[in-house]
């Protein structure tokens, strides 16, 4: 596993924060502002930009200790240890960043409607045709959330190109107010007119501006991939928060010397393209309409990737579902974290903008209305509260843990932290009722949801890696091989970084790197030379010098210390080794030997896949656990050999295949067809059911995806029992079985009468060596697997 490399400098974590602060908050909220408060509002925008960076400081404290990704969720984790406390902080950033992207996105929709889908409609000649509320936000999350799962990501080059683009839209709008009215006109305008307008207003509308600043948490946010984090980040949150507040108040400046009236301003959230159109004309508009779209479409990204991470580092450590952490094997993505945040985003825009807008819509009959307004107040609520307590965190680990080292450290502690709890709790009591109450509900819906399900243990509880990968050389020796990012190691030293390294010391890129590589997880020692043997053989038809990691995982039950097994996993990896024998100098292959303590086998097995990136796996049945077996096969990150008891070496010569269809049985002629290219015969069986029990299949859907045919024998047998056929011919010409894995993708020793599980339960009887084929299961093979079962019925129904 590859450590993660730092690549954004200072300018581009300040690019980051100022490009996610400049969103859907000053289009849509400046209009509003000065209609309410007039002038005043560059003090409640300012006010705002005060009190977020109270809080900024608190989390450049925080981020020059903690370089990891994370944020609040993070610097909170590493301060507390009431497991609630952090699950509702963390569900409360992960609602709060799911709610701001609802808010930048139901904003464009607005947009989006007035400025682009009803003028293109006028063009062409079509009457009003009114869509429903939230679509375009809806339709873009969607489109966002894709490209996110699939790792589309911004480079440095292109987050400055963004970033410089959002600047020069707000510039053209304040330059194009200036150029109308003349600069001395404007601020004289602006310095005349100016009064002190309602306390109680200005803070309220300080509340809802606040969203606006809140990009300063995408820079800590991101502190893992920030070059010298502890001195970058504090600089980039300074000097974004500044920038933005500068811009923030010159176009508040312009919208007051605007030259329309009030009942422009009262649309809110669309008044700013209006102005626009007032002093830069259908031009200038069409420039100012699409630079804002950009931004919100920009920010909403920043984001989305946001709430994954928080997600992400949920899973991670229990408090949410395990798929959340789970890197996707090809996209190197949070996918399910992701799918998550982008669902989460289309409910909110659906229920807050589709089904309760402010202007009635589709539920005018409903008594109350939630708008853009109660989004506001919704993100807010979710992002405020969580702040104020990260506030708490930093008063709490200065005492905790005096003696870390802190390059930022606040001044006037404890008072300034004191300033942002209040401030942040002042805020919240003048967010709209609607929005804190909707929070409130989410939250303790999260929280009772949490005491139910109780959480899951923290992964690194999980796993304890006891003996590190030892790489077996053909001299019988062994060197240790020191994986990047893996967890330390019990009885095991972590040299300084001036200390020489030994010559038996080898990095797991220097073993690996990009060579094909078989994991084996190995149950009983006194069997892992044979399955070595069968991984490098499987691993030589695609590489000529393949890796084979055989792991050894000890079970600890629960509340049982590791450090008492730790012994035990360290023999059972000395007597693998042993067991190896002559191996290591009868096959071409780097074998690696590692153990680990484990309170969840299957996930232990799962996550070494996915972190070492193997590109198969190889293992036998669990004879007491076939509930791992079932585990892995349906979650593992690539394809899997499941094999039965192998007491020989198995003879790969030759080989019986079925035929078939469906994932499995495609992956599994690949296979085979690897095998006759390396001069194996392979001998397929076509069965003919004779009774009413089977369905025919077609044999040439499965000759035609072999190179050579020369190395194929094709066997037509009648039976009314696919299993034993198979058996027959494979103990005729005395080679391996290889059959698919059940068909509905959940992998037990006896269930539902399935050819796979027949064929195992003979084997064992007849002491005949079979392999179970399973393909990497995704969400496509999933429905597929769901779906098999129905058509294969449907498909003998109308062939009877």
């Amino acid at each position: 596993m590859v450590e993660k490399t730092r690549t954004l400098d200072f300018k581009i974590a300040f690019a980051l924060g100022l490009g996610t602060m400049i969103a859907a908050g000053i289009f849509s909220l400046s209009g509003r502002a000065v209609y309410e408060i007039g002038s005043s509002a560059v003090i409640a925008f300012i006010i705002a930009a005060v009190i977020a960076g109270v809080t900024a400081a608190s989390y450049s404290e925080f981020a020059s200790i903690y370089s990891e990704n994370g944020g609040g969720y993070l610097f909170s984790s590493r301060t507390f240890e009431n497991e609630y406390l952090l699950f509702g902080i963390g569900a409360s950033l992960f609602m709060g960043y799911c709610a701001t992207t609802a808010f930048y996105l139901g904003t464009m929709d607005h947009w989006v409607e007035q400025f682009v889908f009803m003028p293109a409609l006028e063009l062409i000649g079509f009457g009003e045709i009114h869509l429903p509320g939230g679509i375009w936000g809806i339709l873009t999350a969607l489109l966002l959330g894709g490209l996110n799962a699939q790792g589309t990501e911004e480079s440095g080059t292109f987050q400055l190109m963004v970033t410089g683009a959002k600047v020069a839209v707000l510039l053209a709008f304040i330059g194009g107010a200036v150029a109308y009215v003349g600069p001395g006109q404007a601020t004289g305008t602006f310095a005349t007119e100016f009064q002190f307008g309602d306390p109680a207003g200005i803070v309220s509308i300080a509340a809802l501006a606040f969203i606006t600043f809140f990009g300063f948490s995408a820079i800590a946010a991101s502190a893992g991939e920030i070059i010298e984090p502890r001195k970058t980040v504090p600089k980039a949150i300074a000097a974004s928060i500044l920038t933005v507040t500068v811009l923030y108040t010159f176009v508040i400046v312009a919208m007051v010397n605007a030259p329309v009236d009030d009942s422009v301003l009262r649309a809110g959230e669309t008044a700013m393209g209006t102005v626009a159109a007032s002093f830069l004309g259908p031009a200038g508009q069409a420039l100012i309409v699409a630079g804002a779209i950009f931004s919100m479409v920009s920010a909403s990204n920043a984001s989305i990737l946001a709430a994954s991470s928080i997600g992400d580092l949920m899973g991670r450590q229990g408090q949410a579902p395990r798929s959340f952490s789970r890197i996707h094997q090809r996209y190197n993505t949070p996918f399910w974290s992701v799918v998550a945040v982008t669902g989460v985003i289309v409910i909110l825009i659906t229920v807050f903008v589709g089904l309760f807008p402010a202007e009635g819509g589709l539920t005018s009959a409903v008594p109350f209305a939630l708008g853009l307004n109660g989004l506001t107040g919704f993100a807010n609520m979710n992002l405020l509260a969580p702040l104020a307590v990260v506030n708490v965190a930093l008063i709490v680990n200065r005492r905790r843990f005096p003696d870390i080292d802190r390059p930022f450290a606040v001044p006037a502690l404890p008072w300034l932290p004191i300033v942002g709890i209040l401030a942040n709790l002042a805020l919240i009591t003048n967010l709209p009722p609607i929005g804190i109450l909707a929070a409130v509900i989410i939250e303790v819906t999260f929280v009772v949801g949490y005491l139910i399900w109780g959480g899951a243990p923290d992964r690194e509880n999980l796993v304890e890696r006891t003996v590190s990968a030892r790489q077996v050389t053909t001299e019988g020796a062994t060197r240790r091989v020191e994986t990047a990012g893996a967890p330390a190691v019990s009885g095991e030293e972590s040299p300084s970084e001036d200390a020489t390294i030994d010559s038996s010391v080898a990095t797991a890129e220097s073993v690996s790197g990009d060579r094909y590589e078989i994991l084996v997880p190995v149950e009983r020692p006194n069997r892992a030379a044979h399955y070595a043997r069968l991984a490098a053989d499987v691993g030589k038809l695609y590489e000529d010098d393949p890796v084979v990691r055989l792991l050894n995982v000890t079970e600890i039950p629960e509340q049982t210390e590791s450090s008492s097994v730790v012994d035990t996993a360290t023999k059972r990896a000395d007597r693998i080794e042993e067991e190896l024998g002559d191996l290591r100098t009868e096959i071409d292959a780097s074998i690696l030997v590692e153990g680990h303590i484990s309170r969840d086998v299957a996930f232990d097995i799962l996550t070494t896949a996915r972190e070492e990136s193997v590109d198969r796996i190889v293992m036998g049945y669990p004879e007491e656990r076939p509930d791992i077996t079932e585990s892995i096969e349906y979650k593992a990150p690539c394809d899997m050999i499941f094999a039965s008891e192998l007491n020989n070496a198995l003879d790969f010569s030759t080989v019986t295949i079925g035929v078939g269809g469906g994932p499995h049985h495609e992956r599994l002629v690949e296979l085979a067809n690897q095998l006759a290219n390396h001069g194996t015969t392979v001998h397929i069986v076509d069965v003919e059911p004779t009774g009413r029990s089977g369905t025919p299949e077609d044999v040439e859907s499965t000759l035609e995806r072999f190179d050579d045919r020369d190395s194929v024998e094709v066997h037509t047998i009648e039976s009314d029992k696919v299993a034993d056929a198979l058996i027959d011919v494979a103990t005729a010409v005395e080679g391996a079985l290889i059959v698919g894995a059940s068909r509905n993708r959940v992998f037990r020793r006896a269930i539902f009468g399935s050819n796979a599980d027949r064929v195992v339960q003979r084997s064992s009887e007849l002491d005949f060596p079979v392999l179970v084929y399973a393909s990497q299961s995704g969400l496509r093979s999933r429905m597929e697997s769901i779906l098999f079962t129905p058509y294969r019925y449907l498909l003998k129904w109308t062939r009877n």
